[in-house]
């Protein structure tokens, strides 16, 4: 054949199945078909005990409580010590979601883990948690999105379950963003800190994940980055590990305005109106861009906004797990409510669906 291309010896329209048992000469492949709809079953998180108040971070960049309180909302954080490693994180939150969905670990299918302060290149930390969940050796990945992390992991959970590639899946967002942050860079060092929360998904009655709106802009992925390569930092001796370096004002205009759009894609893609919604709980960047957003989208008063940065910082994949917990502990969210998840960050990544509540 001209070119070396390959000659298949039969093919039919796509819209046009093969009849029971196939066409001749052809094998049919079998497929598996999950459960009709998924939701999260469980929900579970981990603070690490230090608690950071703003007093311990301003000297080091010539600032104020007040200042980081006006730029951020952000009054405390938590820094996890050397025991509170990014799989004992994890492990804790999972155990968790797991109790609160009252499945047994040995159910587990996948585990997916989001993080970008998981400093092993390989094997991936989802690997280690699964391990040491218990699991009768479920699929792991760690998933690379930044902050959109895991609101990605649950869109990818869905898909899973719905699939029949598995049955329940955990999905963690966790960060130890302490080891990537400069104690001086006066854009980012009151900024970020550590915890994980994770969830369970598994199978479900009624539709409780509505459908994901996700992308990139990698045009302006230079807005938050790590400042420099690994090899870069060895070769040059560097006194610090690569650090996390953002652009603030220019993250803040994308976010405050472009996630606006998206949340109400969101809304229309799950056939959910603004009026319907409970509870917005947007990735813990800053207060200033929840309330921005909170603007733009024109939430209604009785829609319960998620604050967990003021008292644990941004931490990045881990945001948004830990504030949907912190919702559901304090009251502030109950069983059957409509959230709104949404996350974005580096890459420019970003993702956000709409969920039921378990």
């Amino acid at each position: 054949m001209a070119g070396g291309g390959r000659r298949h010896r039969h093919s039919w329209p796509a819209a046009d199945p093969p009849p029971p048992g196939g066409w001749r000469g052809v094998t049919t492949l079998k497929v598996e078909q999950g459960s009709a709809y998924a939701g999260i079953l469980g929900v579970g998180a981990y603070r690490p005990a230090r608690v950071v108040p703003n007093s311990e971070i301003v000297d080091a960049i010539d600032s104020s409580d007040e200042w980081v309180q006006q730029r951020s909302g952000i009054k405390t954080r938590r820094f996890a010590d050397e025991s509170e490693t990014v799989v004992a994180m994890s492990v804790s939150a999972s155990r968790d979601a797991l109790e609160a969905a009252g499945i047994d670990p040995r159910q587990v299918d996948c585990v997916i883990v989001a993080t970008v302060s998981h400093l092993l290149q390989t094997p991936s930390a989802a690997t280690m948690v699964a391990h040491e969940l218990g699991t009768d050796g479920a699929a792991a990945f760690d998933v690379s999105a930044a902050c959109a992390g895991f609101c990605h992991g649950v869109a990818m959970a869905n898909d899973l379950v719905r699939g029949g590639s598995a049955r329940y899946v955990v999905v963690i967002g966790v960060e130890r963003l302490s080891d990537i942050t400069s104690r001086t860079d006066r854009g980012t060092a009151f900024i970020f800190a550590d915890g994980a929360g994770a969830v369970v998904v598994g199978p479900s009655e009624t539709p409780a994940i509505g459908p994901v709106v996700w992308g990139s802009d990698g045009e302006q992925y230079d807005l938050i980055r790590q400042k420099e390569d690994w090899r870069d930092a060895i070769a040059a001796d560097a006194p610090e590990m690569p650090h996390l370096v953002m652009q603030g004002n220019e993250v803040f205009r994308w976010a405050s305005f472009s996630m606006g759009k998206v949340a109400h894609q969101a809304l229309d893609r799950a056939g959910v109106t603004i009026d319907e919604l409970d509870c917005f709980i947007p990735h813990q960047a800053n207060n200033r861009i929840t309330d921005a957003l909170a603007r733009s989208m024109k939430l209604p008063a009785h829609v319960k906004i998620a604050r967990d940065v003021i008292d644990s910082g941004n931490t990045s994949a881990a945001s948004v797990p830990l504030a949907l917990e912190r919702m559901i502990r304090d009251g502030d969210a109950k069983s059957g409510d409509v959230a709104l998840l949404i996350a974005f960050g580096a890459g420019l990544s970003y993702a956000a669906q709409v969920v039921t509540l378990p």
